[in-house]
């Protein structure tokens, strides 16, 4: 399976980074990685996340929870898109 990043999602990390590397850069360099590489583990297991509720087809967005992180991804013929990712305590972004 294919893994594509949408445009959002790739703004979610770099904020993210940054936002950790102001205070630890070594921290932001490690959660950024670990973060890509549990990502990459999702085109083994596409089906690991929950269906998002609020979607108008649940089961074709889903949301999967690594660490203190959630990654928003969907499955698109054989891509696996990630729509957003953000940390747990900022509110979920739209993208369903």
């Amino acid at each position: 399976m294919r893994l594509v990043y949408s445009q959002e999602a790739v703004a979610d990390l770099v904020r993210l980074r940054d936002f950790i590397a102001d205070h630890d850069p070594t921290a932001a360099a490690r959660v950024a990685a670990d973060l890509i590489a549990r990502i990459d583990s999702l085109c083994a297991f596409p089906e690991m996340g929950r269906g998002v509720a609020q979607a108008l087809q649940p089961d074709s967005i889903r949301d999967f929870i690594f660490g203190k992180y959630v990654v928003r991804y969907t499955v698109q013929g054989t891509a696996l898109v990630i729509l957003r990712i953000w940390h747990h305590f900022e509110s979920s972004r739209d993208s369903a």
